[in-house]
Formats: C-alpha cells, structure tokens, sequence
C-alpha cells in the first residue's frame, strides 16, 4: 500500500463521523415534509372529489400553499435549531466580541417573539453569551452568536424576508405592508418591530448605496460607448424641488431630487439613478451628495469623457449649483482644467413662461393661444428663437397701457427668458441630438416622493422619511439586489461552535 492510498484511507476515516452527522441533519429536516404529507393528500383528494369549479381551484392552491409554507417554516426552524451543539455545555464557555469578554449562559434561551421567516416564524434555541465586568462597566448587553451567524435584522427577521421588507416598505404604506406580510407570509408584526426592521434594513444598505449606483453610471457610460451613432456619449444631471409634509410644521417644505442619467451615441437613456433629500435649509446635504457622486463617477470613469450636460429648469437651488458648483468644477483627470459642463433650461418650463406672456398681452382666448402656440415652436425649432419671442412680445406690450400686477407679471415672464437666453439654444440642442426636457427629473420628483410620501393624511419628521427614502432610492435606481448583497457581505461574522464544523479534521488528524 502506498504513502498516498494510507492518507487517504486515513482522511476518509476522519470524515466518515461529519457525513454520517450531516446524512442525520438532513434526515431531521425533512421531516417535517413528510408529516405534513397526509394532510397535503388530504387537500388533493377532496378536491378532486368535489366539483371543480373556479371557486374551489382558487381555495384548493391557496389552502396547498398554506401547507407548503408550513412545511417550509419547519424546515427552517429544523435546520437553524441545529447549527449550535444541542447541549449548551458543548459550546465555547467563553467569547469576545469587539475586544471585550462574554460568558455563556448555562441554558439555551429562545428568541423572544420568534424570529420571521419567508414561511412564517420560527422559534430558535441559542445559547446566550453575556458580558463579563469590563464588557458590563461599558453597558453592553448579551447577544447570540448564532444570530449574529444567520444575519437575524433588529432581532427579528431572516435576512430574506428582512430583504422583502426592506423592498416593500419602498412602495407601501405601513398598513400595506403589514397586510402583505401576513398574507403572503404568515408573519404578524406590530407597527414598532416593522419600522424596527424597516429602519435596521434601511441603515444597513447606506454605506453602500453610493457605491453601487456609481458602478451601474460607470456600466451604462460602457455600454454607451460600445453603441453605434452618430452622436458623443451623454451624461446628464439634473435636480428640482417638491414640497412636503412635514410633522409639526405648519407649511410644507421642500425635499430635494436629482439624476444622473447616460445617453448612448443614438440619444437613447440607458439608465437613471436617483439622489434625494429629506427638507433641509439651503438643501446643503443634496449639494454635496450630488457634488461627490458626479465628481467620482468622472474620475473612476477611464474611458474618453462624456459631454456633459446639466438640464433643469432655473429655479434658485438649480441657478446656484450650476453657477457655484458645475461651472468651476475641475477636471479630475488634468489638474488645473475645468470641465465643460452645458447648462439646458427646460423648454417645457420655458414654454410656460411664454404662456404667461400670453395671458397679458391678449384677452380673447384664441388670439392668446394662437400667438402662445406659435410663440412655442419660434422659441424651439429656430435659431435664437428665444430673441425672437421677446420681440415679437415687446411689440404687443407697447401698444396698451397695463395694470400694476399685469406689469409685474409680464415683466418676471419676460426677464425669465432673457436671463436665461443663453440656455435656450433648442434649435441647436435638438441638431446635436440633446434632450431639451427635464422630464426625468420632474418624473423623479414624482416617483420618488409624491407617489408613497403624499399619500392623504401622511406627515413625515425627517429620520422617519430618510428611512424610507434610502429604500426607494436603492428601489427606483434599479441597484436593490446588489446593494442589499453588499450589505449582506459586510455584516459582522462571529466564531461558532456548530457541532459538524466541530468534527472537521485538524492537519495533525489528518496525518
């Protein structure tokens, strides 16, 4: 016999007593299938020996996937109950965790309300560990390994339902979500344990929701430059404003949205990725996170740059990031140089203002919409067709005398377009293939806050908002699976005494 087959023979030994335990764990965790397998043979034959009609189809899959479920939920339970060594006393008697001591608890303990699953909620045994004098004088509480192993979010959900909650509670409402969760999984929580959860989801992917959409910029700006047209590769910023509203305050304030959108070389938008801020005074928070997002995109980016483009309409937080932020942003590839960013005010904002031009100059109605309509495709199909508006609205100003508030409201109409001429080049845009419209911003403001933070009767605080803001940030960018991976994959790992991980061989047994 040889040197080899003695080692193998000798590994195959060592391994026998881990199979043979692992052939058991999966023997106990099935069978819970099976004893629920009358009961599923049970539903199918009265089904089949009843009347089939839409009616008994309908309670026959929904009574089979209660039974399903539950199969499922034991499993779990099953399965979990069995990563510790049954007897606690075969479990490491002491730990540490950040740097301080624990001892463990001579009895296992059970999870206080449970722990929800997909399937419904378990109860999990665990051995509880708790801090000795130094980790007690820093007031630290005891905690579980083993939860800490399986990812348990707020003490209370698996990290997969924790995920579907975290996704739902984008898009619905408390009560919504807490319909769903009892009828798709069976789970009965209280409106303080979903927000515990909610929040705990929330906090957890913020770390790292910046990275990922910049990586998912940097993909479609890839793929934009592997496409076929004529026209330069665009990346494309756009914010605006909408009211809110806010708890204990007597008017609504204003959250902030931006984009970041890229356009390939045939004008197609490849994706969108969306910043937003809860109200805050000069929206200082959304400037920055708008100002480091754009600037690190630009110099992760290792490919030709992009034309850069910044749509909005000219409000003043729009006018001042452009002026302040935009304008003297610095290449970050050739220090020293500033990049060319292009500022494009809204047509459809603009196309207001000549509306409102409009309601001053003329007072039958079909004169006023004529000259607005034609007015309208002046100031988009041609060259300087802002100019040419003005003028045309001089020569119909001059010849009436007006009121006070006409004045005023034909003056702020008309220095709108004046100021902003330079900005509303359209005819130009529209030859290089640009987008004149901040549809996808005003879209955003829609989509991320309108749709689930103005529903009837909502207030918000701010912590509460940011909660459900991450989420449906992450949600509406379309990064919510990878985002929530990376903050599975950067959740803390703990030692664990599992009774097969016991019975892997050392190098000295394996000899």
């Amino acid at each position: 016999m040889t040197q080899s087959s003695v080692f193998a023979l000798g590994m195959a030994s060592v391994f026998v007593q881990p199979v043979q335990q692992l052939v058991v764990v999966l023997d106990l965790s099935s069978q819970p299938c099976l004893e629920l397998r009358g009961q599923v043979a049970a539903l199918t034959a009265a089904f089949l020996c009843g009347p089939i009609t839409p009616a008994t189809t309908c309670a026959f899959e929904i009574d089979l996937r209660q039974l399903l479920d539950e199969c499922g939920r034991r499993i779990v339970q099953s399965v979990y109950n069995q990563i510790e060594p049954e007897a606690p006393q075969d479990a490491p008697k002491h730990t540490q965790r950040d740097r301080l001591e624990y001892a463990r608890k001579n009895q296992k303990s059970r999870n206080r309300g449970g722990i929800a699953t997909l399937f419904g909620t378990i109860e999990l045994q665990r051995c509880l560990y708790e801090p000795l004098q130094e980790a007690r004088d820093d007031a630290q509480r005891c905690f579980a390994p083993l939860e800490l192993c399986l990812g348990i979010v707020a003490d209370n959900a698996t990290p997969a339902l924790a995920e579907r909650v975290g996704s739902l509670a984008a898009q619905h409402t408390q009560q919504g979500l807490l319909e769903t969760l009892r009828r798709d999984h069976h789970v009965n929580w209280s409106v303080q344990v979903l927000r515990q959860v909610t929040a705990a989801v929330s906090a957890g992917i913020a770390p790292h929701l910046r990275a990922v959409q910049q990586q998912a910029v940097l993909g479609w700006l890839a793929q934009a430059y592997q496409s076929r047209g004529r026209r330069r590769v665009v990346l494309a910023v756009g914010r605006d404003g909408i009211m809110l509203p806010m708890r204990n305050e007597e008017h609504y304030k204003e959250g902030g949205v931006a984009t970041i959108s890229v356009h390939d070389r045939r004008g197609r938008r490849l994706g969108t990725v969306y910043l937003g801020e809860m109200p805050e005074a000069k929206q200082v928070t959304l400037t920055a996170e708008l100002t480091a997002f754009v600037q690190a995109v630009l110099a992760r980016w290792e490919g030709p740059l992009p034309r850069l483009l910044y749509v909005t309409d000219a409000g003043y937080h729009q006018t001042t990031f452009f002026e302040e932020v935009l304008s003297p942003m610095d290449n970050p590839r050739r220090a020293g140089q500033r990049l060319e960013w292009r500022w494009i005010v809204d047509y459809y904002h603009a196309a207001s203002y000549v509306s409102r031009l409009a309601d001053v100059l003329f007072r039958a109605a079909k004169t006023r919409q004529a000259w607005a309509r034609r007015m309208r495709r002046l100031l988009r199909d041609k060259d300087r067709g802002v100019i040419r508006v003005l003028h045309s609205a001089e020569q119909y100003y001059g010849k009436k005398t007006w009121r006070e508030d006409q004045k005023e409201e034909y003056s702020e109409a008309y220095n709108y377009l004046l100021t902003h001429s330079k900005e509303m080049r359209y005819s130009e845009y529209k030859r290089l293939g640009l987008p004149i419209g901040s549809g996808v911003t005003e879209a955003g403001c829609k989509v991320v806050f309108t749709q689930r933070f103005k529903q009837s009767g909502m207030t918000w605080d701010r912590a509460g908002g940011e909660v459900i803001l991450r989420l449906r940030l992450a949600e509406l960018s379309g990064v919510w699976e990878q985002v929530y991976r990376e903050y599975l994959n950067h959740r803390p790992l703990v030692p664990l005494a599992a009774p097969i991980a016991n019975s892997q061989p050392t190098e000295k047994e394996a000899a």
